[in-house]
């Protein structure tokens, strides 16, 4: 018996000695094969060589990659590209002016995101600025996240320094993608010119799915000039002697092959599928029945009901057959006109302390809400939004939504309005909350003739505005304490009649805002409401207005102080320490960039009417034009917070 499992364990080794040496055979024969032939397809494919025998560059060609950027954004509908210029963008901006696309140069990079920000939420469409390397990108990081927060669609076209020198101490050569990854929706450096087309279309895809927002391509200086500039600056030697020259003289030559290879050939330019995410039709439905449930409705309406698929006037015509009071913000202010029945503008507070339900369109329980906590614990709440953290942005601690969608907030109101086509609100409910607006109003009509320490009294010198202005006047508000009392003030004339800049509460947007308001809307008055504090961020685009012949009013409320800040730290500190301003003629710094200047004082109390009238008439004739209203302090808004 123990000779038989000697025997078999015997068979057994043999077995596995043969096996193993097979194996061992055939693994080596894979090694001594497998790794020279993976090695081989890896460097063809690094460098790009068998790409290059398929698709030969051509060194003949005149044509740069900024043609083939004009061409893909004017195959998705872009009018115009604000810029600073730069020599690394300088072929982008040539091809678009060729290609009839507008050229707007401003004279600050924030105000080129600023502007396009305002066309992509005035359109509907993408809004596009090309800026240059380095200082030039990092000058725009404050527009992109304004743009981020208010989830504008814009594309940033950057330069940067070419391919092969990258990190090697190049001029204005930093880490941009670090810089704007955080930032922006999508992302990418084009490292070929093949590329540029395929990444332009995936970036506006991108930025316009979903919940909008930014996008960023960099665009390295060699892929967007000539084949012969590139090959010059290059420098590769055809006569190169030694191992290690010649490699580098291949290297170099291979590189400038793989940037051209396929450059020109035909492409797809048209736009890719936008994907936007929308309510279900059972979503709609429950959202339905609390809403004919519910005895005193109330609808808070955000910036994000405003971005496309759904036209702004269906929107507005749906609102109104539902018929509930609604609280209109940001971008959406000004929805349903000057004077309407169901428009609510005071008290909201105490408004939505009432509602046994509360319908929030594209509205975030943000700072703006209290985090939620002026909602009542005892009401219905319906939150629709496109973006799942902010729609349920502080509901673990302060609300909680009965009916959370995730969808688009313009569309879901289109269907309800179909699915209630025979709701009525309760009239009592309407009537009571537009009597306490009407209450309000007749209070600010009586701040408007109270004595001031100097000047004029702002809320005297807005409701003067207000008459003023045209039917067709759209409101660009940059500033905190004069902005804050015009938003009481001023009523936006109709759907995207307001712009501010969101949730970030940035400085410095007016004359960005401004110039790409007054480009979609050629035919409408553009009034910018600047305190006199932010005006210093960019009146020196006065200069771009009157270059480009662009006019557009300005009114800076000049009270000589930060007085939104002042406000609350002479209280609680007793300093008015860096809040102090002076009472400078705003009205010739205008002047000097080209503009025509107005002041208005005490001694103009009277004539108020008269100037802005003359304003008017120098606006007619194409001229941009800054009324500098000198003003004083006022209890109205007192107990306002900055913070």
């Amino acid at each position: 018996m123990f000779s038989k499992f000697v025997e078999q364990a015997q068979q057994n080794i043999q077995n596995i000695t043969m096996f193993l040496s097979g194996y061992c055979c055939k693994t080596w024969l894979a090694v001594v094969i497998g790794f020279p032939t993976l090695g081989v397809a890896w460097f063809l494919k690094k460098f790009g060589i068998i790409y290059q025998l398929l698709h030969k560059p051509d060194p003949t060609s005149s044509r740069h990659g900024g043609e083939l950027v004009a061409e893909t954004l004017q195959a998705h509908g872009v009018k115009y590209i604000f810029t600073l210029v730069g020599g690394h963008i300088s072929p982008i901006l040539v091809a678009c002016e060729k290609l009839g696309i507008r050229v707007i140069d401003t004279r600050h990079e924030v105000t080129t995101v600023f502007a396009a920000d305002a066309v992509s939420r005035m359109s509907g469409s993408i809004g596009v600025a090309a800026v240059t390397a380095g200082p030039g990108l990092t000058n725009t990081v404050t527009a992109i996240k304004n743009a981020q927060m208010a989830e504008s669609p814009v594309l940033l076209l950057g330069g940067a320094a070419a391919t092969l020198l990258q990190g090697r101490g190049a001029l204005q050569d930093i880490d941009q993608m670090a810089l704007f990854k955080p930032l922006c929706k999508y992302c990418a450096t084009v490292t070929k010119v093949r590329d540029i087309v395929p990444t332009i279309r995936k970036a506006i895809q991108a930025a316009q799915s979903g919940t909008p927002g930014p996008v960023f391509i960099e665009f390295p200086i060699d892929v967007l000039y000539p084949y012969k500039l590139v090959a010059r600056e290059l420098g590769a030697k055809s006569d190169a002697k030694g191992i290690v020259p010649t490699i580098v003289s291949w290297y170099l030559h291979n590189h400038l092959g793989n940037l051209f290879a396929g450059a020109w050939e035909k492409q797809d330019t048209t736009p890719l599928p936008v994907e936007q995410p929308l309510s279900t039709p059972a979503q709609v439905q429950k959202a339905a029945i609390l809403i004919s449930r519910a005895k005193k409705p109330l609808i808070v309406m955000g910036s994000q009901a405003m971005l496309p698929p759904t036209p702004v006037m269906e929107l507005k015509e749906s609102v109104e057959k539902l018929g509930i009071p609604c609280f209109l913000g940001g971008m959406s202010r000004g929805l349903l006109g000057r004077d309407s029945k169901i428009h609510i503008r005071q008290r909201r507070r105490e408004a939505l302390k009432e509602a046994d339900l509360v319908i929030l369109i594209g509205t975030v329980c943000d700072f703006r809400l209290n985090y939620g906590r002026v909602l009542s614990r005892r009401a219905k709440i319906i939150a629709i939004n496109r973006d799942k953290s902010q729609l349920f942005k502080n509901s673990d601690m302060f609300w909680k939504p009965t009916l959370p969608i995730q969808g688009d907030p313009s569309s879901f109101v289109v269907q309800l309005a179909q699915t209630l086509s025979k709701y009525q609100c309760d009239v009592d409910w309407v009537h009571r909350l537009k009597e306490r607006d009407r209450e309000v109003e007749r209070k600010n009509a009586t701040k408007a003739d109270e004595k001031v320490n100097v000047h004029l009294n702002p809320v005297q010198v807005l409701m003067e505005m207000e008459v003023a202005m045209a039917d067709d006047s759209i409101i660009v508000a940059d500033g905190g304490d004069f902005v804050g009392t015009a938003a009481y003030i001023l009523r936006p004339r109709g759907p995207l009649r307001w712009l501010d800049p969101g949730a970030f509460g940035t400085l410095g947007v007016g004359a960005g805002f401004a110039l790409g308001a007054k480009l979609c809307n050629p035919e409408s008055e553009v009034w910018i409401v600047y305190g006199d504090g932010s005006a210093g961020y960019s009146l020196a685009e006065f200069d771009t207005f009157t270059r480009h012949n662009i006019p557009v009013i300005a009114i800076i409320g000049n009270d000589a102080g930060w007085t939104q800040i002042s406000r609350e730290q002479v209280p609680i500190f007793a300093s008015n320490v860096a809040c102090s301003l002076a009472f400078l003629e705003y009205d010739k710094v205008v002047e000097g960039y080209g503009g025509c200047g107005f002041k208005m004082g005490a001694e103009d109390i009277n004539n108020m009417s008269m100037i802005f009238t003359a304003a008017q008439q120098e606006y007619k004739k194409g001229t941009s034009v800054c009324i500098n209203a000198l003003i004083g302090k006022t209890d109205f808004r007192e107990g306002s917070l900055s913070v």
